[in-house]
């Protein structure tokens, strides 16, 4: 017979034993057993099944050498991974990240989260996520290639389009993506949707760069319209200036919010007069074409850089987190908190520190969580995968209402299971709960496999 549903502590307790040194992954679970854990106490038929405990061990993870020689003729030795968490909804699904900063641990948190944020879409999508240690920036074209095309003398063993579709993520954009489909092509002889985050020439979707940053904008504007507020004359503190950075900031200028910071490795910039088209138009020039760094954009438009510094001391109305994980604390909590911020909604995978998220949650601002805003990405990729199948390509402006209805559907179901006693929506438990529900029914439809 099973015993009583376990408390916090003592469950995470137990995940740290099994995954030792994994803190990462371990904070993904946690932030996700707080709320699944009572749920699970009046749905006994979870516990019994030991369902969260199965979701919290990935079906498989495969860890491979990946050999390439750079321009120098010197051969280079990585590691590369695939950690498929769950396929109960579908095959499994998630981007690929070559960074320095991947680890086991780091590809582990990002296939349980996917497995929540995939359910939350409503689309066949399991989780899943994978990647290389290997770090492309000041990489040559052909030495990026070639490690993409030795990454992928693996990986085909692993994917096909009813097993396991990765998409891109950090360090893998649509040049390195050419490259791994390329390779795959060649391998297996087969042209089928194995990949997404392609060129629209070769079975792409045309909204898959904007979708996590119009995502993650789309899902705010949700969440303000059920305070009566909008975007309009907003301010908005921005970190990071990759894709989802990028993509955000445009959809906030759009929608009227004034947007005063993005940042990199280096720091962050300030601009008080705020980031309007033009300017975003040279950033994207900058970060996706040259390469370069933000503190360029201080030179060029007489801005504020602050170096090797975050920007949440900027007095904003709005906070959005996208660049890497943890990199907002308690200390950029607080900070944002004294300066009565009305949203903070997470663009980048778990960028919220734990206790940065309890502070959130206890003050009882709008927080958006990552599994539930920036779900557009994964989603438009989920569409895809459908284009692929059907072989039909849709219009910018259909796959647009397209994501506007799905994070729309997100935000209710996050509310559905949130709302409490008070009518105050907690996003980040009705995000975890409504994730959780559907994957646990399908595993419970399995039986015990």
């Amino acid at each position: 017979m099973p015993q009583d549903t376990p408390d916090l502590a003592t469950f995470i307790e137990g995940v740290r034993k099994r995954n030792p040194g994994q803190d990462e992954f371990v904070q993904a679970v946690e932030d996700v057993a707080q709320d699944i854990l009572p749920f699970v106490a009046d749905h006994p038929e979870y516990h019994e099944a030991e369902i969260l405990r199965r979701i919290a061990e990935p079906d498989r993870i495969v860890s491979f050498r990946v050999c390439w020689e750079d321009d120098d003729g010197n051969v280079r030795v990585e590691r590369g991974w695939r950690v498929q968490n769950n396929n109960a909804v579908g095959p499994y699904k998630g981007g690929l990240r070559f960074s320095r900063s991947v680890t086991e641990s780091v590809l582990k948190f990002l296939a349980f989260e996917q497995t929540f944020k995939n359910s939350l879409t409503g689309l066949p999508m399991g989780g899943a996520k994978g990647g290389s240690n290997f770090n492309p920036k000041g990489k040559s074209d052909r030495e990026v290639m070639r490690f993409c095309q030795s990454f992928m003398a693996e990986l085909y063993r692993h994917i096909g389009p009813d097993t396991d579709v990765p998409a891109g993520d950090i360090g893998v954009g649509p040049r390195e993506i050419g490259y791994l489909f390329g390779q795959y092509k060649k391998l297996t002889g087969r042209w089928e949707g194995v990949l997404t985050g392609k060129a629209s020439e070769y079975g792409g979707s045309k909204l898959r760069t904007e979708a996590t940053g119009y995502g993650v904008v789309y899902f705010l504007r949700e969440m303000l319209k059920a305070e009566d507020e909008g975007l309009e004359g907003k301010s908005a503190v921005v970190s990071g200036s990759g894709n989802v950075a990028l993509h955000a900031a445009e959809k906030l200028i759009a929608e009227g919010a004034k947007v005063l910071t993005l940042s990199d490795s280096d720091g962050f910039i300030h601009d008080k007069n705020g980031i309007d088209e033009e300017k975003l138009d040279w950033v994207k020039s900058l970060k996706l074409k040259k390469r370069g760094r933000i503190s360029d954009y201080a030179d060029k438009f007489d801005a504020e850089f602050h170096q090797g510094e975050a920007p949440w001391q900027v007095d904003c109305d709005i906070a959005l987190p996208c660049a890497t994980q943890n990199e907002l604390d308690e200390k950029g909590a607080k900070a944002l908190l004294d300066n009565d911020v009305l949203a903070v909604v997470e663009g980048a995978n778990m960028p919220s520190t734990a206790k940065a998220s309890q502070a959130f949650r206890r003050a009882g601002i709008l927080f958006g969580p990552a599994k539930a805003a920036n779900a557009g990405g994964v989603a438009v990729s989920g569409l895809e995968m459908s284009q692929n199948s059907e072989r039909v390509s849709w219009e910018h402006e259909k796959l647009d209402r397209m994501l506007t209805e799905l994070m729309q559907d997100i935000h209710g179901k996050c509310v559905e299971e949130g709302v409490g006693e008070d009518g105050h929506v907690d996003y980040v438990r009705g995000a975890n709960i409504a994730g959780f529900r559907k994957v646990a029914d399908a595993m419970l439809a399995f039986g015990v496999v």
